[in-house]
C-alpha cells in the first residue's frame, strides 16, 4: 500500500519524540484528553461542519455537509478541497493548524478534530481520487507497548494512549456519496456515544450555518429521514477587516503567535425575520451565546445571534480579555446598530433594543456600547419632522459679546427615500395609547411623532430616549402658527378621533366659537340645539361653539347643550344678570334673558337668581326684578304704600306677559327665598330677611351646644313680611300652598325648630292685632282657659298651630320658653285661675326640667283658702299634710305631696319641712290601735300616742307623724295619722268613719271593693 500522506514518517517522528521524552507522550495524551473531554466535548458536529466549510472555502465551491447516522457509525461527507498531506499533519498535531494563511477559514487552532475522541476510537478520513487516513487507539497502543521507554507511562495511564497523534494509511474510500469530495467515518464507541451524537444532530440549527458562511446547507440523515438545515429566514449584517501591522502590534500583544499570524477580524449579527421582514425571536435551538465562530460558553442575551472572531481563552469556551476584545466590542456595537437600521421600521424593532443589564461581562459591555449609540441613531419612523435644532451663539466663538445676537436655527431635512421621516430616539415623541387617526390629526403639532402601535411603555423607549408625550401635553401643543387657517370643520374632525377615555387630560382642549374666538377648554362652552339658534344671545357674552365644530364629544368633556334652559343656567348668563344693574345699557341683556325665560317655559321660583335682572318700572327707574310687582298681582294690594318695591313697566307685561315676568322674579305674590346646605350662622345664613339674625339666635337656643354651626339642607322663607298692611288677606296667601310650605318646621340635629316664616309670624301682631303666641285655638285645652285669648276664626287649626297659636298645655310646656311663659301668666293678677286649674297647672309644671326655668319672682298660691299672687320669698311648698298646720300663715304651693320636691326645685322655693322642725313638744298616753282599723289599713302600727293637747313646735295641732309614731288628739287626728303612716292617705276619711262606728266596717269594706280599679286609675 502506498503511503499517500506520509503517515509512516509522521508516526516515526512522533514515536521517536515520545521515546526520547516519555514526558512528551504524557503531555500529548493529557492535552488530547483535555480538548476532547473539555473544550470540545460536545462540539463534534460543529467541528465537522467547520472543517467542511474550510474545505469549500479553499476550493471555492458551495459548501455542503451530509451527516448520516446508521447504526453505530456516523459519516460526514462534504464538498470542497480534498484531504492532503498538510491536512493530515494538521489533524495529527495539536495546536498546529494548517489554515494559518487562509483568510476566512473557521479552523484556526488545529485542535477542533479532537472532538471526535469523545465518541470514537477509530476515526478515518478519505477524499475522492485520493487516499485515506485513519487513527486507531488499538493500533497506537500496540506500537507504544513495543517501546520499553514508554512502558512505565503506559502502565501509569492504564493503557490509555493518544488517539490522533499517529495516523495510518487507509485504502481509498469507495463509498463517498455522489456529489461529495471527502468523507469522515466515525465508528461510535458505545450506546452513550450514539445517544450523544443523536442529541447533537437534533440540536443542529441554522445558527451553525450563519457562523460558517462558506457552508450553504447541512443534510442530516437519521432513522431513514433526511432533514436539510439552511440559513434562510435570517437578516444578517456582516463586518470584517484586516489589521495593519501597527494594529497587530497594539491589539495582539497578549495573543499567541498563531493568532498574530492571522491579522483578520470578522463579525456577523443575525436575527430571524418573518415573511414581512420583521425580526422574530431566536429559535430555541440557537443557544444564546457568543459564536466564535462556533458556540462558546460566553452568554449573549441579546435577541440576535452574534458570530465574531473574539480571541478565546485556552478553554476555548470564554473570551479572553484584552485590547483585541475591546476593539471588537466597539465593532460589534456598530454592526448591531446597523442591523437595527436595516430592519423594517416597525414596533418589533423595540424588542431588539437591549436593556442595560447583561448576563455576563462581555454581554454587559456590548449592551453599554450599543446603548451609547442608539439614542442618536435615526432609527424610528415619524409622522412629523423632528423639532428644529436650535443653536445659540457661543461667547467663546465671538470676539465681541453681542447681547442681541440672533439664534441660529438648523431645520431638519426629510430622508430622500420618500417613505416619511426617520428620527433618532432623542428626536422622537410617543403618545401612549393613541389611535392612528388621532396621531395623524395632531402630527403637525408634535415633533418626531411615532405612528400608532409603538408602545410607549416598552422599556426600549426609555433606552432610546424617546420623549413620552401625554394626552394633556398634546392638547397644550395645539397652539401657535400651525393653527392659523384651521377651519371649524377641522376641529370637528379632530374631536371625532379624540381618545375621550381620559377627560381630565382634555380639559384645555381648544374650541372654536361662533364669534371667531378660540378658547381653551370645552367646559363652559355651549352647543346650540334646536329652538335656541334664533335667539340673539350676544349681549350675554356666552361661549357658543361654532356649529361646524360642534361634536358630541364636547358634551362629554364639559360643554353644555345650549337649550334655552341650560343657557339660563350658564355662569356667564348669571354674571350678566348680576351685573345688569350696573351696566350702561341693560336693555339688551334684559331682552336676551326674558326671551330665554319665555323659550324655556320656566316657572316662577325655579331660577331665583333672576330676581337680580335689571328691569324698568312704571316710574322709568331700573329695579332688580325681585323688587318689582306685577300691576295686577296679588302682592300689590297687600302692602303698605310707599315701600321700596316698584311696579313693572306696562310695556314689559305687554311684550312678555305676567307669566314670563313672574318666572324672571317679578313679584306676583310673596317672594320666596330658597337656599340649600345653609350653615346656621349669621355670616352664612344672611338672606336680607327681617329679623333673620334673631331667628338664628332663637333656633340655636333650641339646639344642644355644637362645636360647629349646624347645617340646614333646604332653606325656604317668605320675604317682605314687614311690608304687609292687610294681614287677613296676607295670611290667606301664606297658609295656602305653595307658600304654606314655608311654615313647616325644620328638623336640625334631630330637633324640631320653627321655620323663619313661622317664627316671624308668631312674634308679630298678625292676628287681629295680637301675636299668635298670645292666643290659643278655640276650644283647645281647658287648662289654658283664661291664660290665653281665643284666636280669631278664618284659618285652619294646623296653620294656626304652625305660626305659634297655643294648642295644649303639654305643647306649651314642651316649647322653648313655654314653662316660663306659663309661670308669668300664672303670676299675672289680671288673669283668674280657679283652685282645680291651679293644682293641675302645678302638677304639669312638676314634670319640667328645672334647668329650663328661671325661678319666678311671684307665684300663684293658696293663702287661707284664697288663691293669691304672692312673692316667691313668702311662698312655701308643702310636702306632707301634717305640716300644713305649721305654715298656715304663708302662701302655699299645693299639689300632690309626691311632686313637692320637684316643684321646690323648679321654683327654687323651700319645703315646709325645711322651715319647721316639726318636733312634738307635748306629752301623751300610748294606746293600742283598734283592731278594726287593720281591715282598712293592714299595715297600721300597733300603737299611737294620744294627747289631750298636741303641741308641735309649740303650735297646737290635731295630729303629727313624728319619728315613726302617730301623735293625735281626737278621732279625726288619729285617722289622718294612721292613713299617712301606712301610705294610704286617700283612705283617711274611711278610717275616721270606722273609728266613730266600728259596726259600719262591713259597709265600708263593701264600698272599698266598689272603688275604681287600680288598672283604670
Amino acid at each position: 500500500m502506498s503511503d499517500t500522506y506520509g503517515t509512516d514518517r509522521m508516526r516515526a517522528a512522533v514515536l521517536s519524540a515520545w521515546t526520547a521524552s516519555p514526558a512528551r507522550f504524557r503531555e500529548d495524551a493529557n492535552a488530547e484528553e483535555d480538548f476532547a473531554l473539555g473544550g470540545y466535548r460536545d462540539r463534534l458536529i460543529v467541528e465537522l461542519a467547520q472543517n467542511a466549510a474550510d474545505a469549500a472555502l479553499r476550493a471555492g465551491v458551495p459548501g455542503v455537509l451530509r451527516l448520516t447516522l446508521r447504526g453505530e457509525v456516523l459519516t460526514a461527507a462534504n464538498t470542497g478541497a480534498p484531504l492532503d498531506r498538510t491536512g493530515v499533519e494538521s489533524l495529527s498535531t495539536l495546536r498546529a493548524s494548517g489554515k494559518r494563511d487562509e483568510a476566512g477559514a473557521a479552523g484556526r487552532f488545529g485542535v477542533g478534530f479532537a472532538a471526535v475522541v469523545s465518541v470514537c476510537d477509530a476515526p478515518a478520513i478519505g477524499s475522492r481520487g485520493h487516499g485515506a487516513v485513519r487513527w486507531s487507539r488499538t493500533e497506537t497502543a500496540a506500537l507504544v507497548a513495543d517501546i520499553p521507554e514508554l512502558a512505565g507511562e503506559l502502565a501509569d495511564r492504564g493503557g490509555h494512549v493518544p488517539l490522533l497523534r499517529l495516523p495510518f494509511d487507509e485504502p481509498p474510500f469507495i463509498d463517498i456519496p455522489e456529489g461529495f469530495d471527502t468523507l469522515v467515518r466515525l465508528p461510535l464507541r458505545d450506546k452513550d456515544s450514539v445517544e450523544a451524537v443523536r442529541r447533537m444532530l437534533a440540536e443542529t440549527s441554522p445558527a451553525l450555518l450563519l457562523g460558517l458562511p462558506a457552508l450553504e446547507r447541512i443534510e442530516i440523515e437519521l432513522d431513514g429521514e433526511t432533514r436539510t438545515v439552511v440559513a434562510e429566514g435570517w437578516h444578517v449584517v456582516s463586518e470584517s477587516g484586516e489589521f495593519t501591522q501597527e494594529e497587530v502590534a497594539r491589539l495582539f500583544a497578549d495573543r499567541p503567535t498563531e493568532e498574530r499570524a492571522r491579522p483578520y477580524w470578522s463579525l456577523r449579527w443575525a436575527v430571524p425575520v418573518t415573511e414581512t421582514g420583521e425580526p422574530g425571536p431566536l429559535p430555541s435551538t440557537v443557544p444564546p451565546v457568543l459564536h466564535a465562530p462556533t458556540p462558546s460558553d460566553e452568554p449573549i442575551d441579546l435577541p440576535a445571534l452574534l458570530i465574531a472572531s473574539f480571541p478565546m481563552a485556552t478553554d476555548r469556551r470564554h473570551v479572553a480579555k484584552g485590547p483585541l476584545t475591546d476593539f471588537l466590542v466597539e465593532r460589534v456595537a456598530d454592526a448591531y446598530v446597523r442591523l437595527l437600521r436595516e430592519l423594517p421600521r416597525t414596533p418589533k424593532l423595540l424588542d431588539l433594543v437591549p436593556s442595560l443589564m447583561g448576563k455576563g461581562e462581555l454581554d454587559a459591555r456590548i449592551r453599554r456600547a450599543v446603548l451609547e449609540r442608539l439614542p442618536g441613531t435615526p432609527l424610528l419612523p415619524a409622522l412629523s419632522a423632528p423639532a428644529p435644532v436650535v443653536e445659540t451663539p457661543s461667547f467663546a466663538e465671538e470676539r465681541v459679546y453681542e447681547p442681541d445676537a440672533e439664534w441660529r436655527v438648523e431645520h431638519p431635512v426629510p430622508e430622500p427615500q420618500g417613505d416619511g421621516w426617520v428620527v433618532s430616539g432623542r428626536e422622537a415623541s410617543v403618545v401612549p395609547g393613541a389611535s392612528s387617526e388621532f396621531l395623524a390629526a395632531v402630527s403637525d403639532f408634535v415633533p418626531g411623532l411615532l405612528p400608532s402601535g409603538w408602545n410607549a411603555r416598552h422599556p426600549a423607549m426609555a433606552s432610546l430616549g424617546v420623549r413620552r408625550v401625554e394626552l394633556a401635553d398634546v392638547v397644550d401643543m395645539l397652539s401657535g402658527e400651525a393653527l392659523e387657517g384651521r377651519e371649524p370643520s377641522w376641529w370637528r374632525s379632530l374631536y371625532e378621533v379624540l381618545p375621550v377615555d381620559d377627560p381630565e387630560s382634555l380639559g384645555a382642549l381648544p374650541v372654536p366659537l361662533t364669534d371667531g374666538r378660540l378658547v381653551r377648554g370645552p367646559r363652559g362652552t355651549l352647543i346650540l340645539s334646536d329652538g335656541g339658534a334664533e335667539l340673539d344671545l350676544t349681549p350675554l357674552g356666552l361661549r357658543i361653539v361654532h356649529p361646524e365644530a360642534a361634536h358630541p364629544v364636547l358634551l362629554r368633556l364639559g360643554a353644555a347643550e345650549a337649550t334655552p334652559r341650560t343657557v339660563l343656567e350658564d355662569p356667564l348668563t348669571k354674571a350678566a344678570v348680576a351685573q345688569s344693574l350696573d351696566s350702561p345699557d341693560p336693555e339688551p341683556v334684559a331682552k336676551a334673558v326674558l326671551s330665554l325665560v319665555e323659550a324655556s317655559g320656566l316657572a316662577p321660583g325655579e331660577a331665583p337668581w333672576l330676581a337680580e335682572l335689571a328691569l324698568r318700572g312704571t316710574d322709568g327707574d331700573l329695579y332688580p326684578a325681585g323688587e318689582l310687582m306685577l300691576a295686577d298681582g296679588a302682592l300689590a294690594g297687600l302692602l303698605e304704600p310707599d315701600t321700596h318695591l316698584g311696579v313693572a313697566a306696562s310695556e314689559l307685561e305687554e311684550t312678555y306677559g305676567p307669566r314670563v315676568l313672574a318666572a324672571a322674579g317679578v313679584l306676583d305674590g310673596f317672594a320666596v327665598v330658597r337656599d340649600a346646605d345653609v350653615l346656621l350662622d349669621p355670616d352664612d345664613c344672611d338672606h336680607d330677611l327681617d329679623g333673620e339674625a334673631d331667628w338664628i339666635d332663637h333656633v340655636l337656643d333650641l339646639l344642644p351646644d355644637l362645636d360647629v354651626p349646624p347645617l340646614i339642607p333646604e332653606f325656604m322663607a317668605v320675604r317682605d313680611l314687614e311690608l304687609v298692611a292687610d294681614w287677613p288677606a296676607a295670611l290667606r296667601l301664606l297658609t295656602t300652598p305653595p307658600l304654606r310650605a314655608a311654615l313647616h318646621p325644620l328638623r336640625i340635629q334631630g330637633v324640631e325648630v320653627p321655620s323663619y316664616t313661622a317664627w316671624w309670624l308668631a312674634n308679630h301682631p298678625v292676628l287681629d292685632g295680637r301675636k299668635p303666641l298670645e292666643l290659643r285655638l278655640p276650644g283647645a285645652d281647658p287648662l289654658l282657659q283664661g291664660l290665653y285669648a281665643d284666636a280669631p276664626a278664618g284659618l285652619d287649626e294646623a296653620a294656626l298651630s304652625m305660626i305659634g297659636v297655643r294648642t295644649t298645655l303639654p305643647e306649651l310646656l314642651a316649647s322653648h320658653g313655654g314653662p316660663e311663659e306659663l309661670l308669668d301668666l300664672m303670676a299675672d293678677e289680671s288673669i283668674e285661675v280657679d283652685r282645680a286649674q291651679l293644682r293641675a297647672l302645678w302638677v304639669a309644671l312638676a314634670g319640667v326640667d328645672p334647668s329650663r326655668v328661671a325661678p319666678p319672682a311671684k307665684v300663684r298660691a293658696v293663702l287661707g283658702g284664697d288663691i293669691v299672687v304672692a312673692s316667691a320669698d313668702d311662698a312655701v311648698v308643702v310636702e306632707a299634710p301634717d305640716l300644713l298646720q305649721l305654715v298656715t300663715d304663708r302662701p302655699l304651693i299645693l299639689a300632690p305631696y309626691d311632686l313637692a320636691e320637684a316643684l321646690s326645685e323648679l321654683l327654687d322655693l323651700p319645703l315646709a319641712g325645711e322651715l319647721t322642725a316639726g318636733e312634738v313638744t307635748s306629752e301623751g298616753v300610748t294606746r293600742p290601735v283598734p283592731a278594726e282599723v287593720r281591715s282598712l289599713l293592714p299595715t297600721a302600727p300597733e300603737t299611737y300616742v294620744e294627747h289631750e293637747k298636741l303641741l308641735v313646735d309649740g303650735v297646737e295641732c290635731a295630729w303629727r307623724y313624728f319619728e315613726g309614731t302617730v301623735h293625735c288628739t281626737g278621732v279625726d287626728g288619729l285617722a289622718r295619722g294612721l292613713a299617712w303612716a301606712t301610705g294610704q292617705w286617700n283612705d283617711r276619711l274611711a278610717v275616721a268613719a270606722l273609728l266613730r262606728d266600728p259596726a259600719a266596717v262591713p259597709l265600708l269594706l263593701a264600698e272599698a271593693d266598689l272603688a275604681e280599679s287600680v288598672l283604670n286609675l
